[in-house]
């Protein structure tokens, strides 16, 4: 290995940042402990979750029905004391129904005026659900949100209060009548999590769980500045050089036409990760690592975040398609190939 990837961190943490951070750490184990009263399982899906909403990243949710997607990221918002909003995507959305929309109405004055009227996209946790059953005109609109942190109504923009998440979901199992997301608005989510069926012992505690009496509700962590206090603090974590170099030449192996793509890769991938992967991979390892209590990012912190940051971001063929070789296959075969060089 090279020197420059042998340098010392350039950075370190102040102390009131170290104590931040153990601070953010016990909360992190209060929230697995507090979601745990209601969600069974998902232990993977909880903390993927959590490093996008301190990295200030949106992500995609994957599963078929009935995986209480609904319910774990409006508990999530509860223990946050974050505002949750869940807007149901379908083929007749229109944009003004999830940003709002001028409503004529009666002013003290007597005279008639425009006011407006917001949407359900002013929240800090927003669920999409179904997202790619909506026309691309609202899914345009959800994507100035997600990118700009406001909406633009009738040539007015609304800033979105922060913090703002936006978690979308879509349904694997049916796809006739939908609208697939392309890849520009793809590369907007910084995580695709995807959610698998529960284990055996699990269903049994699903069942035990939701046939008794109400859930109950969750204790409130952290407040909405706590959250964007501790989403600073993020930012602040130190990363070495080595990772900064490591991320970016796992990123980079996944372009086929680039010099850096192994042979192999060439006719099974279309496009590979743009640049802002390689961002992507070093919040995600940035907010994995302060969650965890560390005080600087690891390498097994971007190895954790590399599958549901790259898999979205890679374009398979027809070629690959035709063999049963998905997006998820080859982000691990590059992370082992790209693992052995250190």
């Amino acid at each position: 290995m090279s020197q420059t990837l042998n340098s010392p961190v350039p950075e370190t943490l102040a102390d009131d940042d170290v104590q931040a951070i153990d601070h953010l750490r016990d909360v992190n184990a209060r929230l697995r402990k507090e979601l745990a009263r209601v969600i069974v399982g998902q232990h993977t899906v909880i903390e993927r979750l959590a490093i996008c909403l301190f990295a200030r990243g949106h992500a995609l949710l994957m599963g078929v029905p009935g995986l209480a997607k609904t319910l774990l990221v409006s508990k999530l918002a509860e223990t946050m004391s974050l505002r949750f909003s869940r807007i149901q995507f379908t083929p007749d959305l229109m944009p003004m129904d999830i940003t709002g929309t001028d409503i004529l109405q009666d002013a003290a004055n007597g005279r008639r005026e425009f006011q407006f009227v917001h949407g359900p996209v002013f929240a800090n946790i927003v669920l999409a659900d179904e997202i790619n059953r909506a026309p691309p005109k609202t899914q345009a609109a959800m994507l100035e949100a997600m990118q700009e942190n406001r909406v633009t109504v009738v040539g007015k923009p609304f800033p979105l209060e922060p913090p703002f998440l936006v978690l979308a979901t879509q349904n694997p199992v049916e796809q006739e009548g939908t609208y697939p997301l392309p890849e520009a608005q793809l590369d907007r989510f910084m995580f695709l999590i995807e959610l698998d069926y529960p284990s055996e012992a699990e269903e049994v505690q699903i069942a035990r769980t939701t046939t008794g009496d109400a859930l109950p509700r969750l204790d409130h962590l952290l407040t909405p500045a706590d959250v964007i206090r501790h989403q600073n603090l993020v930012r602040r974590v130190p990363v070495p050089d080595h990772i900064y170099a490591f991320a970016a030449r796992l990123v980079r192996k996944t372009r086929p036409a680039g010099a850096s793509a192994p042979a192999w890769l060439k006719p099974l991938v279309a496009w590979g990760a743009g640049p802002r992967a390689v961002q992507y991979l070093i919040l995600g390892a940035k907010a994995r690592a302060a969650l965890a209590g560390s005080y600087m990012v690891r390498l097994e912190d971007v190895q954790e975040v590399a599958a549901p940051v790259l898999t979205h971001r890679v374009i398979t063929t027809f070629t690959a398609q035709s063999e049963g070789i998905d997006a998820r296959q080859i982000v691990h075969r590059l992370l082992e190939e790209t693992n052995a060089e250190k």
